[in-house]
């Protein structure tokens, strides 16, 4: 098997941050991103996603931490994109439902080529520990622009905004395992009638 492995940098005057990505990892995070609780989340995506990630980030975060958590999801986005490569052989389509308790999310991803994000997300809580709940839409939109997928988030149950937001990113990590896995009976196909995405 064809190592599906990259590393993207972007320096900004804003930020400055390197995300390296292995999809046939063991689910391992390394490196901080400066945001605590964004740290925790791309654990759970690596975890149950079973992605390695390696993220060294540098942000100006004296301001807020509104251009990290955008920038990093725009470098995870291009990192994945590298990675994918040509996407033959693989499911494509990945979804999963997740609960926390009282919580219950669904995500679906599409690696078709076109960038989409539908998030429907009611906070019950404008921040989880200093991070603006807000910031997660930017973090996605990111990702989605530049990894070139389609992406849904639907939070179904929920009053703990932390539990909300561990089922997104856990159900995010498992879309991505999903879809990114190499489909035997594609045997290195296009998966698209169009023959390319």
């Amino acid at each position: 098997m064809t190592e599906r492995t990259a590393t993207v940098s972007r320096d900004t005057k804003e930020t400055q941050i390197t995300v390296s990505v292995n999809l046939d990892g063991q689910g391992q995070l390394n490196g901080e991103s400066g945001v605590p609780f964004l740290d925790h989340m791309l654990d759970q995506v690596a975890r149950h996603g079973l992605i390695d990630l390696d993220i060294q980030a540098q942000g100006d975060l004296h301001i807020d931490d509104h251009h990290t958590v955008e920038d990093l999801g725009i470098t995870l986005g291009q990192a994945f994109a590298e990675a994918i490569g040509d996407k033959r052989g693989i499911y494509r389509y990945g979804h999963a439902y997740v609960p926390l308790d009282e919580a219950l999310s669904r995500v679906v991803v599409d690696f078709s080529g076109r960038a989409g994000l539908f998030m429907n997300v009611e906070f019950t809580r404008a921040q989880i520990g200093r991070l603006d709940t807000q910031l997660f839409w930017e973090f996605f939109q990111g990702f989605v622009n530049h990894a070139r997928v389609t992406l849904h988030i639907d939070n179904l149950k929920g009053f703990n905004a932390h539990h909300q937001a561990e089922t997104i990113f856990k159900a995010f990590g498992r879309a991505l395992r999903m879809a990114v896995a190499e489909d035997p009976r594609m045997a290195g196909q296009m998966p698209s009638t169009k023959g390319c995405l």
